[in-house]
């Protein structure tokens, strides 16, 4: 046993295992010492990092146990924090007597570089931190049992048998972002990244479209560095970039360690999921390897996989694992020979997949989960097609969403339009899932591959008959369908019966507003605070200037000059009001002002919608200054200004005798010129933007509604809507008012020839 006062050096002791090592030690073994290797991460601390460690579910049942007091002084009195990180390990205590190292990146889709900085150099740095500190300790290397890579058949507990150079590949791996980043570079690349971007954003401005740019440039240095970690591995026989430099890091602690004559044994779990018993029944920490894939089946997002029935998914609960990384702690081999230790169930207690998803699918059938709407959803049953299939049918359903997506784009916003997006976004959300989880875990899925457990068996036969029961980790104790029906699949994460939203949802009509005085609420005008368009304003001063004999003409040239508006604004919103206000060449700013108010303010006013009314009073009442912020001609909105605290808008230029030119006074106040004005109101009035409200109903808004802490998509266009589902904004669908259903264009014609 580890004796009173031993002193053992944990790793990754903030991971999954490691913080389960360290619950079970402080628990089980009084007078442990445990000095754990902790990075800061940002502002926080090493041993900030470790006082929040301490409140999690894991200590739970200890602090219960022992009192939160004492649990909390024998917690900071027995853990020692190192602050340092793998890749540049501080000097180490020399007189640790174990070495538990578990820390690692658990993913198998890494970019190259840094799966092998956390799974090769970091070993690599560790053992040679130990090697400078003097002392012997015995190490217990946890690695994964499927480093065994891409075979058939049993995979016994031995040492693995391959030719790689570690320290080549280690090299090549941590050259390959500088060589990528190079890449990326390439203008013909960059040209077609900046096109894709403008066409995709350029109606949000220029700054957007260069962030869309550079984010996409990232994306794909991220994407060629995972590529080329898959492929890498691929190629000299494991399946990711994961086992690869997993079984690379084994190699470092055979050739560091073991080879300069110390203790070493390797320990390699399966796939590890929640506890079985201690601390507690369920015990897990985020979402872990087949969790996803659990998930996904219960919601119904996987229709067909690529799996073979008869494949053994080996699991293990995490406390069998803890349980044999402490016995093998304890049990220490002989000098110079290294000791493997595979913490699997495949052999003596198998769990094919085929048995798996019958498990999954009774459970999810007598415990339906809701869809947004609260109705339950069914699980498919899966009749094991070959890959070739599920990947033909995917690239079909793939095709078909991507034509829906851009044909939607095309569609006037509205209800029925947002549902539809909302039908195409889940569905490429489901096939995006369905499409990684074919590339991630095909692989484990499909295995033949079954791993040996003797030498695991006998270390367990080898425990004092009264430790067995809370030591060990003999997995004939576990009896799948209740381990995954009863213990497993409930406390899964994010699994809840509610039902899951898309985000972007409808908010309150009247929200509750913290009342403050330095913050402001700023509203686009057109489909967000009236349902009126510039054209439709247009058409209301044409007809109420002009007898009725000459409405046809005005109809039929508007109609006419459709498609060049169109075309304008499509490409940008400045140069749609450019263009189309120059349609006012030689108006009197005065005669135009005395139309509109005697004559359109009416119609203006009877065509606000009564949703966004709403909200402006709410806003004033809580204090907030409301703001208007609107692309057009300050002469059209004046009869909304008692509505605002203050009101911005355009200007038209003027000739000498008050003629407008047809040309505007100022560049148009539209996209990123309203988050310019925005930015500087808010600093020479002190307001704080994080604090700030935004309404706006185009994707040519995003700019300046993301420059608050809370910006609110209203009737928004395709684009928008489908951003504001991305970012969880608020939707708001307000559509009524004060003239009903019938817009006020239509209700004001109608008036006029009833006149």
């Amino acid at each position: 046993m580890l004796g009173e006062g031993a002193h053992v050096l944990l790793t990754g002791a903030t991971g999954f295992v490691g913080q389960a090592v360290l619950e079970k030690l402080l628990s089980a073994y009084p007078g442990i010492r445990v000095s754990v290797l902790v990075r800061r991460r940002g502002a926080l601390s090493g041993e900030q990092r470790m006082e929040r460690l301490f409140r999690k579910p894991v200590f739970g049942p200890w602090r219960d146990a022992v009192g939160e007091e004492t649990a909390l002084r024998e917690f900071r009195e027995r853990v020692r924090v190192i602050e340092g990180e793998l890749g540049d390990v501080p000097p180490l205590p020399a007189d640790l007597d174990v070495v538990v190292h578990s820390a690692s990146t658990v993913s198998f889709d890494l970019p190259i570089d840094e799966a092998f900085t956390s799974n090769v150099a970091g070993p690599q740095s560790l053992y040679r931190a130990l090697l400078d500190s003097g002392t012997r300790p015995h190490v217990v290397h946890v690695s994964t049992s499927y480093v065994a890579g891409l075979r058939k058949g049993i995979a016994e507990e031995r040492s693995l048998e391959h030719e790689v150079d570690r320290q080549a590949e280690l090299e090549h791996a941590l050259a390959a972002r500088a060589d990528v980043e190079r890449l990326s570079r390439n203008p013909r690349l960059l040209g077609r990244l900046v096109a894709k971007a403008r066409d995709d954003h350029g109606r949000a401005g220029a700054r957007v479209v260069t962030e869309a740019a550079e984010q996409a440039r990232q994306n794909w240095v991220r994407d060629q560095l995972i590529e080329a970690g898959r492929t890498r591995a691929q190629s000299l026989g494991w399946p990711d970039v994961y086992t690869f430099t997993k079984a690379l890091g084994e190699r470092v602690a055979e050739d560091l360690w073991a080879g300069a004559g110390n203790r070493l044994s390797v320990v390699r779990p399966t796939i590890i999921e929640s506890a079985l018993k201690h601390p507690y029944p369920g015990w897990i920490d985020g979402f872990k390897v087949a969790d996803p894939l659990i998930a996904a089946y219960g919601r119904g997002l996987l229709p067909q996989f690529p799996a073979l029935a008869d494949t053994v998914l080996d699991v293990i609960p995490v406390d069998f694992v803890v349980n044999a990384i402490i016995a093998a702690a304890q049990s220490r081999p002989p000098i110079g020979e290294v000791r493997y230790l595979q913490v699997s169930s495949g052999i003596t207690n198998p769990l094919p997949f085929g048995r798996l998803l019958r498990l999954v699918r009774e459970y999810f059938e007598a415990n339906p989960l809701k869809d947004a709407k609260g109705g339950y959803l069914a699980v498919p049953s899966w009749s094991f097609p070959h890959r070739g299939v599920v990947e033909r049918a995917l690239r079909r359903r793939e095709k078909a969403v991507n034509f829906a997506d851009r044909a939607v784009d095309r569609l006037p916003p509205g209800d029925r339009t947002r549902s539809w997006i909302s039908a195409i976004y889940r569905t490429r959300r489901d096939l995006e899932t369905l499409r990684k989880f074919t590339s991630l875990y095909q692989p484990y899925t499909e295995t033949e591959v079954i791993f040996d457990d003797a030498q695991l068996r006998t270390l367990h036969a080898a425990l004092p008959d009264d430790r067995k029961a809370d030591h060990g980790f003999d997995v004939t104790e576990i009896d799948w369908a209740h381990y995954l029906q009863k213990i497993h699949i409930p406390g899964v994460p994010g699994l809840t019966r509610g039902g899951s939203g898309d985000g972007g949802g409808p908010a309150t009509l009247r929200p509750d507003l913290p009342a403050r005085t330095d913050v402001m609420a700023v509203f686009d005008l057109q489909r967000t605070v009236a349902a009126a368009t510039l054209v439709e304003h247009y058409v209301w001063i044409e007809l109420a200037a002009k007898p009725l004999s000459r409405w046809p003409v005005v109809m039929s040239n508007l109609v006419a000059l459709g498609p060049r508006y169109l075309q304008a604004e499509r490409r940008d919103r400045g140069d749609f009001i450019r263009t189309f206000m120059r349609r006012y060449e030689g108006v009197h700013e005065d005669e135009l002002r005395k139309i509109i108010a005697d004559e359109v303010t009416v119609s203006l006013h009877r065509g606000l919608f009564e949703q966004a009314l709403e909200r402006i009073r709410a806003h004033r009442e809580a204090g907030h200054r409301t703001v208007l912020l609107t692309g057009e001609i300050d002469v059209f909105v004046e009869p909304l200004a008692p509505l605002f605290d203050v009101m911005v808008a355009g200007r038209m230029e003027s000739d000498p005798t008050g003629r407008w030119t047809g040309h505007l006074a100022t560049p148009p106040l539209v996209g990123e010129a309203r988050a310019a004005w925005l930015r500087r109101y808010a600093r020479s009035e002190g307001l704080d933007l994080a604090g700030s409200y935004a309404y706006g109903d185009s994707y040519a808004d995003r700019s300046w509604l993301e420059m608050v802490g809370h910006p609110n998509a209203v009737n928004p266009d395709a684009s928008l809507y489908r951003y504001a589902k991305s970012k969880r904004w608020p939707v708001h669908s307000w559509t009524t008012t004060a003239e009903g259903r019938l817009t006020p264009v239509l209700r004001s014609i109608k008036g006029a020839r009833r006149g």
